[in-house]
């Protein structure tokens, strides 16, 4: 019985790890897309109009002093570079689909692709609950596990697309984007790397998976194997 128990058991221990790594991964890529700190740095703005209680290089002046009178003649004194100021900023998927228009449509595809990641994810790590819970017979549950590696694998695939997707666009943005917009100084955030650490997880969760269909598939044959030898040793069948 021992023989029988400790496969069953190893098994088991498979699947566990498996939905563990699709938990983990289904759970860092929705906090990773519902935030916006995709991106950070700083990037230049243009200053607003200074007011009455407005003070020191963080507005433009006028040389007029009645600012708020439409027909003087007001002149801008601060040109080029001097009408900017440097202002902290953090992006994610949303947040910049709203601020770039010309790519637009490559990121509205990033966030289809990342929402059909998260679906994916979801689906196989019910999957892999349902093998674990499934008492039914061993066939059944190689057939789930098969299906779930499929659609984690599928996920990875997507995640990965998406990822790369957005990564490409915003290189692209601060290439060419607008002066008023494009960063000048930046880093990747937490959110990205979280995204990438939920791709590794659901590719775990993948590899894993297989792993342990294959190893089940190796079992059964040569338990097969083993019973064929036994009975032709007990019954004394020829060899062909």
């Amino acid at each position: 019985r021992m023989p029988v128990s400790v496969p069953a058991a190893d098994r088991w221990q498979r699947a566990s790890a498996a939905f563990s790594f699709s938990f983990l991964s289904l759970v860092f890529s929705i906090t990773a897309f519902s935030s916006s700190y995709w991106c950070e740095g700083t990037r230049k703005v243009a200053k607003p109009f200074c007011t009455g209680q407005s003070k020191g290089d963080h507005c433009i002046r006028f040389n007029s002093p009645d600012a708020n009178n439409s027909n003087a003649v007001q002149y801008i004194w601060e040109t080029g570079d001097d009408k900017f100021i440097d202002q902290k900023f953090h992006a994610g998927i949303w947040y910049s689909c709203e601020e770039i228009v010309s790519e637009e449509g490559f990121l509205w595809l990033s966030i289809v692709a990342e929402i059909l990641y998260i679906i994916l994810l979801l689906t196989g790590a019910i999957l892999m609950s349902v093998e674990m819970c499934y008492y039914s017979t061993v066939i059944d549950g190689l057939k789930i596990n098969a299906f779930s590696a499929v659609v984690t694998a599928l996920a990875g695939l997507l995640g990965m697309v998406a990822h790369m997707m957005y990564t490409t666009v915003f290189q692209m943005t601060v290439n060419l984007g607008p002066e008023d917009w494009r960063p000048h100084a930046w880093d990747y955030g937490w959110s990205y790397c979280l995204a990438w650490a939920s791709f590794a997880c659901c590719m775990a969760a993948a590899v894993t998976t297989i792993n342990k269909y294959t190893k089940t598939i190796l079992e059964f044959k040569h338990k097969r194997k083993m019973l064929e030898r036994s009975l032709k040793t007990e019954y004394k069948f020829p060899d062909h």
